[in-house]
């Protein structure tokens, strides 16, 4: 395509915003085809593995095509953006002359074909695209490309048609399936909008092989092998059920507590604990100065504890390296906080956080909440962990069994805190009382270790003078 070899269009390339990630999703656009842009402005959000991100344009000039429409997933690496850095007047060539791009622009509005790549033309261009998600892969290969698969979809050509193109037209999940089918996309013809491989044309491609008759299709499942004769056939009531892509955070968070609870040999402990004390002290530190404009809650008070703990048992602050066959001390805390979010569970941690006085402990945790609700936890926010805590009480729950952060040793749930009977210097009185449990690594934490975290943390709750006499 002539416009997008011009020396002043610039492309900018989905980055490496996760340490490592291999692709993302754009979740928005925030400037469309004919937008003026200035080096550093966000111009889309990303979704990756780990969490939403802003991306910033790292130039000056006027948006020429967008090579994604939202929801599309994006390989690391691949131009996402083309932007004019010549000037407005330049970018505007395109859609104020037409003629400069007749034969790829003018050539398909007859045929009542749209744009295989947003950006080919005006920005109404982009509107009539806004249903197609994921076509879009295949964007340079304008002219002879969009010629290609018009003759697919006619049925002329249509296996000479897909290997012309540098990588065939299929959504992550679909390249996905044939890989697991063992089924190559370049052999498939596509029978998806503009030449779009569907899970169907998968299955069908990888089904033939079994069933070579066709009236033998209905008897096939009892004498053909299971597998080839039901991957054709998965189905699903569209009424009665939704089906939800796992993908992102909720993708990477499955895969980490898959990872984490068949690699590391998990044990959870319990106690329960009058933490009526503690609940008194908030109360009283709600009313300092020092905490004045921060947020004080039960949750500061349990995860300063914690770090007591951590302090006083320095072994149970671990991780274990297989690659090297070493446990690897850690000689700081990066405490993290599990957070629910719309997106899914994440867990950012809070960075030295055993080095913090307890104000800056309180405002460290408010911006982390903050942050986490918004959605704009920061990758980096969520790496190198060691203990973590999950307030599951939150939700009324009394406990629970949690699995460990992937890469860490321990940590710690804390139930509901609740006013009920308990034996209070000799008298059964009502009192605040909730109920923690531990789970930690075995490998790392023998049952002695863990024991002692677990009946410090509910000592200094049971007593929060202890903060100052075991600090």
């Amino acid at each position: 395509m002539t416009t997008m070899t011009e020396a002043s269009v610039r492309e900018f390339k989905m980055p490496d915003v996760g340490e490592g990630l291999t692709e993302a999703e754009i979740l928005k656009w925030y400037v469309q085809p004919g937008d003026t842009v200035t080096d550093g402005q966000v111009v889309c959000e990303v979704e990756t593995a780990k969490a939403a991100v802003e991306l910033p344009i790292p130039y000056d000039g006027v948006v020429r095509e967008l090579r994604f429409p939202e929801g599309t997933t994006v390989d690391v690496g691949t131009a996402i953006i083309a932007v004019d850095v010549a000037g407005g007047a330049a970018a505007a060539a395109p859609a104020q002359q037409p003629e400069a791009a007749a034969p790829e622009a003018e050539e398909p509005k007859p045929e009542g074909r749209q744009p295989v790549l947003v950006g080919y033309g005006v920005a109404t261009s982009s509107t009539k695209r806004r249903p197609r998600k994921g076509a879009e892969a295949a964007a340079p290969a304008a002219g002879q490309a969009a010629q290609a698969v018009q003759a697919e979809l006619n049925g002329h050509g249509a296996p000479a048609a897909v290997p012309a193109q540098s990588r065939p037209l299929a959504k992550p999940p679909v390249r996905k399936l044939a890989k697991d089918l063992g089924v190559d996309l370049a052999a498939i013809t596509p029978s998806g909008p503009d030449g779009v491989i569907t899970r169907e044309d998968v299955h069908a491609a990888a089904a033939p092989q079994a069933p070579a008759a066709s009236p033998a299709v209905t008897e096939a499942p009892a004498s053909a092998p299971a597998p080839a004769a039901a991957a054709p056939a998965v189905t699903y009531d569209g009424a009665r059920e939704t089906r939800v892509p796992v993908k992102g955070v909720r993708k990477a968070t499955a895969a980490a507590m898959v990872g984490s609870a068949f690699s590391a040999p998990h044990v959870t402990e319990f106690v329960t604990v009058d933490v009526t004390r503690t609940m008194k002290l908030v109360e009283e530190l709600k009313q300092d100065k020092e905490f004045q404009g921060l947020r004080v809650n039960p949750l500061l008070l349990i995860a300063k504890a914690l770090l007591v703990a951590v302090k006083r048992n320095p072994d149970v602050n671990a991780s274990w390296d297989e690659a090297n066959q070493e446990i690897v001390l850690k000689h700081y805390v990066n405490l993290g906080i599990a957070a629910a979010t719309p997106r899914g569970l994440i867990v950012p941690n809070i960075k030295d956080a055993h080095a913090k006085t307890l104000p800056q402990l309180a405002e460290a945790l408010g911006e982390l909440v903050a942050t986490a609700r918004e959605g704009r936890t920061s990758p980096a926010a969520m790496q190198g962990g060691t203990v973590t805590i999950t307030n599951v009480g939150v939700f009324g729950v009394d406990t629970g069994t949690p699995i460990l952060n992937s890469g860490e040793s321990a940590i710690l749930a804390v139930g509901a805190i609740k006013l009920q009977p308990w034996v209070h210097k000799g008298k059964v009185k009502p009192r605040q009382v909730t109920t923690l449990a531990l789970s930690f690594d075995h490998r790392l934490v023998d049952g002695e270790l863990g024991s002692k975290v677990l009946a410090d943390v509910a000592a200094i709750l049971e007593h929060p003078k202890r903060l100052i006499t075991w600090s």
